[in-house]
């Protein structure tokens, strides 16, 4: 076969390289071989090998390796407690239930990879001279392809050619990282294929680009040209897989990474797994429940032995082995040991797991369902990605958010600017909520500057007006903006981005497109003062100025803002004067620095900052040809970096980032959300701690922390601002002193809440002081870290979440909280106007901060109540049964024989008692969600670990061992001295069990609804179908057993009746007692210690009215 287009692997001293080579010519070998291919596999079995892989992967969980090995155990003679053949069926029907599930979910991955393979794109050929049609799968790192627009991007592409003269490629980023907004691609940097048209056949050169990896913001390499000139690329010259090209008619580019060794493919990952506090305690109660089996277990063969030797002779029902001799008496305890953990296997309850899981997924499918969790201006609903935490959200005792997009709207209104030193306030933008008004003052002077034009549209030269001028170009150039006419109709049709990101102007059919909602504020605001953003490409920016004027500057370099320089910079040539002039916009600290000090401008920053609003700063630079010449020189040899080409790029900008003039400053206004107050006191009175961790300045956090009820007015606040260590660890003891005093009990305390910045947060988190700034935290009912680093926020949950052993939830927005999110507990994304980042990292996500308050007092309480009241019954249910069984060993020398058909004991548990449970869990309310929602307090109930713990199991587990005594003599007693058999013995003891454990469930109900009744009811009927038809046709199925007309000649007696009556009555009794007991006085008496007496009646109505049924409140759930 004749290969059109290859790479050659070179030898490279760069170990993190891989270089490219591209040239024509026709092997007989695929140059390519070396490089994986561009189909995907995401199936985790294949057809032959499934049944292996699948159990080896159900192996991995010891649950399912103890039940398979008790199985495998029963099949020795010497141990048989049951029929080999049937006591295998419970362990085999939950293997195959789980491997039908994962079996479903891989043949739907399969599909998926199917139709993507074979989706169709265009790769040249040589042999036509053009573009072929091929299949995905069949593309070739080294290929050269060709992308239309509204189409898939089939690999990872370097951008080598567009149909865009200035060499641009719009490209939508949605399915790799969430964000709907366009990205700007560009041509490799002085690449010159736009200059006529692109032939493939003519591009010879060696690509070298670094090896893949995950890193979504990040790419570089470069193109040695054929006279070895190197150019290099970053990220603006990738097209991702699975990207989709918009608004540029076609777009070649070059294959470098393909198959999963993509970007997106190596960003896929599966739902996120954690480990939660139930999960964990529930772990540490089966080893319990596993002590007590081999305490019984032993017992067993303790008692068989002592009965043994009890005996005077040898029984005749006592038959040799196999070897012809009667096993010693020892031995035989010890082989009843075994037989015991046999007969005795289902006190370790085999269906927790799964039906925790199945109750898990009821819960969140009703928590993404729940009406009251959407939001219609953005058609978003609760989304969930970790399927295993969500009785997490009951237990949070610290929430740490982010500010800026999250408490507030991220919704940018320009408020205020200084401009040389002179102070405008634009009070009626505040009003209107868009910056519509200008202000009299500054828009006479900007027009009175700009009155007069030369014939070649300069002009008139004036120092003042000059940095006026210069001020709103800055705004107006200085940024990242996309000026697009072709997007306005899908931008109205989408809505993609509100009023503040994307704003339309409709009259001149202009769409502007930002990165961030503060872009969009300020070039708004330029254009209410006449400077329009007419078009920008990647080497020119065109500028309406005031009078109509329009000038076109060219684009030299731009410095793009990252999270070290907190600044960008934009290069430009004048079109006029041909000046070079670099224009700086940057928070205001990044900027001042390099600055002499300007101390009006900095009065009014402070201003800003107490009013809460965001502050920028924004400077210029005059360049000379020869500074900027030599500068640029060392720009390139950086961007043609592979090692260390980051610290190189970062070194060059903040060299060229000096000596700048202050033009302005501007605070702009970013407003709380709906109900974020109402929504921190409910948190705050649920017992939750509040931490918000910014970027912005103290005073601006601590205005919108006032606004948004997390501090107030009365509180006393804790400042701690320093850069000597001795003085941070002097102010914390003082603190501490004083936090002391204030929560000492009798004294008339005021909450306390701490404000601390981010250089202080680096010495307080040391190993010397974070003990004590932890004890001050504690003491603080709220805490504002601010100029707080994305690393400095992750590092803070982390301490909180390992040294205090809380609960933690983080809770942002923006790419800079994703580590935020991961190192708490669960976190939650919130989807708002920085992309997706935060919400695909997150655990749970939501549409606004409001929704916290019903995700975690309502559906976090409902959560964790219904899996602990649960998971304790499910304890409850197996001890009771399996102890039937134990109690009869002492009655038969402990002979390891049971009295109920094996049948119906594996029936018991597989289907009469299982749905119960499960519908329990998902649907029980102990309390209604306005309940929940009127009174937070009720939250804490989670933190105190009242639904579940270890006194809640010990006292299920001695309730079981009571019921299961009365549940075994009653009967025993009734029949005994009777004619009555084994079997119809147990038969009427598992009927008696059946209803004593289905009604103790009853009791535990708190809210029953349709679902209960017919689960309840139909188990019942089950059972007794089951049972009936059972003991009607099988006459000897189980020999020795004989179940034929047991049943039905039991139901023919009235004793029978009385017996299940009494024994559930003298069962339940005591549950019943300690229930009415805790709903009249432990609600009460908690009710009074939060301060709620008004409600206490209410409460316990709520409590004692078992037959509410809630099926509203179902719906809206």
């Amino acid at each position: 076969m004749n290969w059109d287009i290859g790479t050659d692997t070179l030898t490279n001293p760069h170990k993190n390289i891989r270089t490219d080579r591209i040239r024509f010519q026709n092997r007989t070998k695929q140059p390519n071989r070396y490089f994986p291919g561009n189909a995907v596999k995401t199936t985790k079995y294949s057809l032959w090998f499934f049944i292996p892989m699948n159990l080896y992967e159900q192996f991995h969980r010891f649950a399912n390796l103890y039940f398979v090995g008790l199985a495998v155990l029963n099949f020795v003679p010497a141990v048989e407690a049951f029929q080999p053949e049937v006591a295998i069926v419970p362990i085999c029907v939950m293997l195959a239930l789980t491997a039908l599930k994962d079996g479903w979910e891989d043949c739907r991955r399969f599909r998926s990879d199917r139709r993507i393979n074979h989706t169709s794109c265009r790769v040249y050929s040589r042999k036509v001279s053009g573009f072929v049609e091929r299949h995905w799968k069949d593309v070739r790192v080294g290929d050269l392809v060709e992308v239309a627009s509204n189409e898939i991007i089939p690999a990872d592409l370097l951008l080598l050619h567009t149909s865009d003269l200035n060499g641009v490629c719009h490209i939508e980023t949605a399915s790799l990282d969430g964000e709907t907004n366009l990205k700007r691609r560009l041509v490799v940097p002085g690449l010159n294929t736009q200059d006529s048209s692109f032939e493939p056949q003519n591009f010879h050169c060696t690509v070298a680009v670094e090896k893949p990896n995950d890193n979504l913001n990040q790419f570089k390499g470069y193109i040695e040209t054929s006279d070895m000139k190197r150019l290099g690329f970053g990220i603006d010259s990738l097209l991702p897989r699975g990207c989709t090209v918009r608004n540029t008619d076609l777009a070649t580019g070059f294959v470098v990474y393909t198959g999963h060794e993509t970007k997106s493919m190596m960003n896929k990952n599966g739902p996120q797994y954690k480990r939660s506090k139930l999960e964990c305690k529930m772990n540490i109660d089966v080893l319990f429940c596993v002590i007590l089996l081999f305490s019984m277990c032993l017992i067993g063969a303790l008692g068989h032995y002592v009965w043994l030797e009890s005996l005077p002779s040898v029984p005749l029902f006592l038959t040799p082995g196999s070897h012809g001799h009667m096993d010693s008496n020892p031995l035989s305890g010890l082989y009843m040991f075994f037989t015991m953990i046999i007969l005795l296997q289902i006190f370790i309850p085999i269906s927790l797991y799964v039906s925790i899981e199945m109750v898990k997924m009821g819960q969140i499918f009703f928590i993404t369902n729940d009406v009251d969790l959407y939001e219609e201006k953005t058609d978003s609903r609760v989304q969930c990605r970790a399927l295993n935490i969500p009785e997490d959200l009951g237990n949070i005792h610290y929430v740490f958010s982010d500010k800026t997009g999250t408490l507030t709207e991220n919704k940018m209104v320009f408020r205020r600017c200084s401009v040389t030193g002179t102070e405008y306030s634009h009070n009626e933008n505040g009003k209107s909520g868009k910056c519509k008004f200008p202000d009299r003052k500054l828009l006479q002077r900007v027009l009175a500057g700009g009155g007069d034009w030369d014939g070649c549209g300069g002009i008139r030269r004036c120092e003042a007006t000059d940095l006026y001028l210069d001020f709103f170009l800055a705004l107006t150039v200085c940024n990242t903006v996309v000026v697009s006419t072709a997007t306005t109709a899908r931008a109205q049709r989408q809505r993609v981005w509100h009023q503040s990101t994307s704003e339309i102007d409709i009259s001149a059919q202009r769409c502007y497109v930002a990165e961030s909602p503060d872009e969009a504020a300020l070039v708004h605001a330029a254009k209410v003062y006449g400077f329009m953003l007419i078009a920008r490409t990647p080497n020119s920016v065109k500028v309406r100025l005031p009078h109509g004027v329009e000038l076109n500057y060219q684009v030299l370099d731009t410095l793009n803002f990252d999270p070290h320089r907190k600044r960008m910079s934009v290069v430009l040539r004048h079109p006029i004067s041909g000046e070079i002039v670099m224009y700086t916009k940057g928070a205001d600290y990044t900027v001042m620095e390099l600055l002499d000090f300007e101390r009006s401008t900095q009065r009014h920053l402070n201003w800003y900052a107490k009013e809460g609003l965001h502050t920028l700063c924004f400077a210029k630079k005059v360049l000379s040809e020869s500074a900027y010449k030599n500068w640029s020189l060392l720009r390139q040899e950086a961007l043609a970096a592979i090692d260390n080409r980051e610290e190189l790029l970062m070194e060059t900008a903040v060299n060229l980032e000096k000596q700048l003039t202050l033009l302005g400053a501007t605070g702009i206004e970013d407003r709380l959300q709906e109900c974020v107050p109402d929504t921190v006191m409910a948190l705050r009175e649920a017992g939750v701690r509040l931490w918000v961790l910014t970027g912005d300045k103290a005073e601006t956090a601590i205005n919108i922390a006032h606004a948004s009820r997390l501090l107030d007015q009365e509180d006393l606040v804790i400042h701690m601002n320093t850069d000597d260590k001795a003085v941070c660890k002097s102010i914390l003891d003082r603190s501490l002193e004083e936090g002391r005093r204030h929560t000492r009990p009798g004294y008339p305390g005021l909450s306390i809440g701490l404000v601390i910045d981010g250089h202080t947060l680096d010495m307080a988190l040391q190993s010397d002081l974070v003990d004590r700034f932890l004890e001050l935290a504690r003491l603080c009912r709220s805490v504002l870290c601010c100029r707080v680093t994305p690393l400095q926020k992750s590092t803070v949950v982390k301490v909180v979440r390992e040294r205090l052993k809380v609960m933690t939830l983080a809770v942002g927005d923006g790419a800079n909280d994703v580590n935020m999110i991961q190192a708490a507990d669960v976190g939650i994304g919130i989807s708002g106007q920085e992309g997706m980042q935060a919400v695909m990292a997150s655990d749970f996500s939501i549409s606004c901060f409001k929704h916290m308050k019903k995700l975690l007092l309502v559906h976090g309480h409902w959560c964790n109540s219904r899996l602990s009241n649960m998971a304790i019954y499910f304890f409850y249910k197996n001890v009771t049964y399996v102890n039937l069984l134990f109690w009869y060993q002492f009655f038969c020398g402990f002979s390891g024989t049971s009295m109920i058909d094996i049948w119906l004991l594996i029936f018991f548990n597989l289907f009469f008692t299982s749905t119960p449970p499960i519908m329990f869990g998902v649907m029980d309310r102990d309390v209604s969600a306005e309940t929940l929602l009127g009174l937070p307090e009720l939250y804490r109930t989670g933190h105190e670990s009242e639904g579940y713990s270890h006194f809640t199991f010990w006292i299920a587990m001695l309730d079981a061992f009571y019921q299961s005594l009365v549940c075994f003599f009653i009967p025993y007693l009734t029949y005994q001295g009777t004619d009555i058999d084994i079997y119809t013995f147990g038969s009427s003891m598992n009927t008696v069990s059946l209803f004593n454990i289905l009604l103790h469930l009853a009791i535990e109900i708190k809210s029953w609804t349709l679902v209960h009744w017919v689960t309840m009811l139909g188990s019942v009927a089950l059972y007794f179908t089951v049972t009936l038809v059972y003991s009607a046709t099988c006459i000897s199925c189980n020999p020795p057993s004989d179940p034929y007309w047991t049943t039905q000649q039991q139901m023919s007696e009235p004793i029978f009746y009385l017996v299940c009556v009494i024994t559930t009555v003298v069962a339940l009794l005591p549950r019943y007692r300690y229930r009415c007991y805790e709903d009249q006085w432990c609600v009460g008496a908690q009710s009074a210690s939060l301060s709620v007496y008004p409600y206490i009646s209410f409460i316990c109505t709520v409590h004692d009215t078992h037959t509410h049924t809630h099926l509203s409140e179902a719906n809206s759930e």
